[in-house]
């Protein structure tokens, strides 16, 4: 990190980062989207105003803000006017619907709740009204405004909870995760540091702002002094063109945009995809090996994956001047600031700034640290000699067959390198005999011939999967579920839907391996 943003990571708060970046780069964009651009000092003079206007309709320091807005200029405003006016945010992802809303809404007993209007179709603002949501106001186009000579001195300190971020909820309830603003700036400077990245960079957020994501990649802008192209809506390749007219040099976001970018640059191998890119970098979820090198070896750039959740928005950051085979089977090493300690039985535990204040719920928080205040990922993995972490599955990802435990990521990183998958998610099922039994899920790329069982046996057998490890049933999908915000895989859906079917009787030929 260079002098300037190591200067600019010890910032108080969010605004004083804004303020600060505003009055060095004043004239440098800082969102592009579009035709629109928006500079440094814009951002600053814009959230202002936007912020007096907030106080008008009588949003006070303290304040629970939820929204529920798509990735545009007009969010990020919104959000550091907020964060001007020292408000508490509970940013909601767009795709969510009446029940986690509905949750979110009650448990942070919001008093404001700004929605986009109808978007993509659906009427926000009917499901804000549904709900019994209290203060709403739309925020797509126009936000509100006024004088910023009636504001208040902004927050003099950033170590009070300001935002209540959500997990994903899967078979339960999602939980409220707090931050405030040095965890969130401390998460952002792990970010920065790591990808050794300059003001000459040109980022993307192609994930939902309201994701923990959003501000995490904003402070990294605020640090270098970057621009990023903001994507309402992506998708490929109908987003290249604006990735290629910015000159984009940082994409990704997680494992299954670098497979999304993977399927374009096929189509024409050995044309750059993107000219001006050189880095993909991104985490959230588990990265097979031969993702990395497939990436290098067809893209021509380099690829950092990371660590980081809900509750630690960065935790460990792969460096681009790292060896390939760090960055291919490790999640890089931690900033200085975060301790990483492997539990007994392998639980990495986490300890630093960017690390939440707990959940909204006290006795969720209770459980989530332990006696010496490190928090509890529910990730098993280990530190290697040079410092690298290496994840290895997470506790309920871990199969348990005939008192054997299985690790569901060993076998699936093993799946990415088959020619026939394109993607995989490996998961226990019940069974009556050994307790739970390994499925392998498959997604198949066009033209591939039809995996059986047998093959996919024999394939793992090759590649020195252990015997008791093969799996027992395959099932081959047109598309794993996945989540809305970084693509991840879904699991529980998949354990809901092949658990209700019992398994079919082997083929002619086959076996169940590990019996």
């Amino acid at each position: 990190m260079d002098a300037t943003a190591h200067e600019l990571s010890a910032s108080r708060t969010l605004w004083d980062l804004v303020a600060r970046r505003a009055e060095l780069t004043p004239d440098r964009p800082v969102f592009l989207q579009g035709d629109r651009r928006l500079s440094f000092g814009g951002l600053r003079a814009r959230a202002e105003r936007v912020a007096a206007g907030l106080h008008g309709m009588g949003v006070r320091p303290g304040t629970v803000v939820a929204w529920q807005l798509p990735t545009r200029t007009e969010t990020a405003v919104l959000s550091f006017a907020l964060a001007r006016l020292g408000a508490v945010q509970s940013p909601v992802i767009p795709f969510y619907r009446d029940r986690e809303v509905g949750f979110a809404l009650r448990e942070s007993r919001a008093e404001f709740f700004a929605v986009p209007g109808v978007w993509r179709g659906f009427d926000h603002t009917e499901l804000a009204r549904r709900l019994g949501a209290k203060g709403i106001f739309e925020a797509y186009d126009e936000l509100p405004d006024g004088d910023p000579g009636v504001l208040p001195a902004p927050p003099a300190e950033g170590t009070s909870v300001r935002w209540i971020y959500w997990t994903s909820g899967t078979t339960s309830d999602p939980k409220g995760v707090l931050h405030t603003d040095r965890s969130l700036i401390a998460g952002g400077s792990c970010l920065a540091h790591a990808l050794r990245l300059t003001a000459d960079d040109v980022g993307s957020m192609a994930f939902p702002y309201a994701h923990i994501a959003g501000p995490d990649y904003t402070v990294m802008l605020l640090l270098y002094g970057f621009p990023a192209v903001m994507f309402e809506q992506f998708a490929l390749p109908d987003a290249l063109p604006e990735y290629r007219r910015h000159g984009v040099t940082v994409a990704g976001g997680s494992t299954a945009f670098y497979s999304m970018f993977l399927a374009e640059q096929r189509k024409r191998p050995g044309v750059p995809v993107i000219p001006s890119l050189r880095l993909l970098a991104g985490g959230g979820a588990p990265k097979p090996p031969e993702v990395y090198h497939a990436v290098v070896r067809e893209m021509g750039v380099q690829l950092t994956h990371g660590y980081g959740m809900t509750e630690v928005p960065m935790i460990t950051m792969g460096a681009p001047d790292d060896t390939a085979e760090n960055l291919a089977t490790t999640e890089g090493r931690p900033p200085e600031g975060m301790e990483i300690r492997i539990a007994e039985g392998g639980e990495v535990r986490l300890r630093g700034e960017a690390v939440c204040q707990g959940y909204l719920d006290p006795a969720q928080s209770a459980a989530a640290f332990d006696e010496e205040g490190f928090l509890r990922t529910g990730d098993l993995g280990r530190v290697t000699a040079t410092g690298h972490l290496v994840l290895t599955g997470r506790l309920k990802d871990v199969i348990i067959r005939k008192g054997e435990n299985i690790s569901a990521k060993e076998i699936e990183d093993l799946l990415a390198a088959h020619p026939a998958v394109a993607d995989a998610a490996v998961v226990g099922l019940p069974d009556a005999e050994r307790g739970e039994l390994v499925c392998a899920v498959v997604e198949q790329p066009p033209g591939a011939a039809v995996l059986t069982l047998p093959a996919v046996v024999s394939y793992l057998r090759a590649a020195g999967l252990s015997v008791h490890k093969l799996p027992e049933r395959l099932e081959v999908v047109d598309a794993l579920p996945r989540n809305e915000t970084l693509r991840k895989v879904l699991k529980y859906k998949l354990r809901e839907r092949f658990s209700e079917a019992p398994a079919p009787a082997p083929a002619s030929g086959s076996s169940t391996p590990g019996s």
